[in-house]
């Protein structure tokens, strides 16, 4: 492979600098994740007083029950669903943003829960390579080889954290991150484990499913580089699932090809209920 086609697609991939992001492109864990939310690192932010999210006094799912109603393999056709592992896992404590009003979106981003959090999943989900992917690259040229790469990366990668709540926690969980992508549009600087990521916008999409689900486009700068995530929550209940995805490939450029992966929330809202 010529040489500037791979450091192409390592500078393409070392782009996606959070932590959580390089795990999941890794190999992953069928290890199973801790289901007291004291090890999740929980956020303190609570919805505002003026959320139209009703008060539900629901008692939170135990920990067999969430278990039961998380993805597995099977629920998503033409996907991957393991078990996140401790790999996976990005401590509370080791994110920030420069802006308090952004925290709850960096924690969604991170699958870290809000407290009241009474049982946690975690899930990975990858989308099958295309067909075709996986081709030889000896005697290709240049050109071939970099559109074998691009197929490659051409999966998009969610991560799927499931909480359990109490009463009004669940709702106030799910607004404080709406809340915050709303108040965080125009962009902010996260902090993961020491590293920071520079985000310029965080954009509204339409999704359903649940009681109520929300959805966003957020992009990140690195240097000249633009990539784009999507970041999705949705509340059953006092249950309330986050979901953020990306893909080395279609989030490129800022992301103007990369869809939202709307048949994994759809396998999560149809097991929820």
């Amino acid at each position: 492979m010529r040489a500037t086609v791979v450091r192409r697609t390592a500078l393409a991939a070392c782009a996606v600098s959070l932590t959580l992001l390089a795990t999941a492109c890794g190999g992953s864990s069928d290890a199973d994740t801790d289901a007291e939310a004291g090890k999740n690192g929980k956020t303190g932010n609570a919805a505002d007083s003026s959320s139209s999210a009703p008060k539900e006094q629901a008692k939170a799912l135990g920990a067999a029950e969430l278990e039961a109603v998380s993805l597995e393999q099977g629920d998503v056709k033409g996907h991957k669903v393991t078990k996140a592992g401790p790999d996976d896992e990005v401590p509370g404590a080791g994110l920030k943003a420069d802006k308090e009003a952004c925290l709850p979106v960096v924690h969604a981003m991170s699958g870290v829960a809000a407290d009241g959090s009474k049982a946690t999943t975690k899930r990975k989900v990858v989308a099958d390579p295309v067909k075709g992917a996986e081709k030889s690259i000896e005697d290709m040229t240049e050109g071939a080889v970099e559109d074998a790469m691009k197929a490659a990366f051409d999966l998009t990668s969610t991560f799927v954290a499931l909480n359990a709540y109490d009463g009004t926690a669940g709702p106030d969980a799910y607004a404080a991150v709406k809340k915050a992508a709303a108040e965080c549009a125009g962009g902010f600087t996260a902090t993961v484990a020491g590293d920071e990521q520079k985000f310029v916008s965080i954009t509204e999409e339409k999704i359903t499913g649940g009681d109520e689900a929300a959805a966003w486009t957020l992009v990140q700068e690195d240097g000249k580089e633009k990539i784009a995530y999507k970041l999705m929550a949705l509340r059953k209940g006092s249950t309330v699932a986050t979901f953020f995805a990306f893909n080395l490939t279609a989030g490129a450029d800022g992301g103007a090809k990369f869809a939202l992966p709307t048949e994994v929330v759809a396998a999560q809202a149809k097991k929820l209920g």
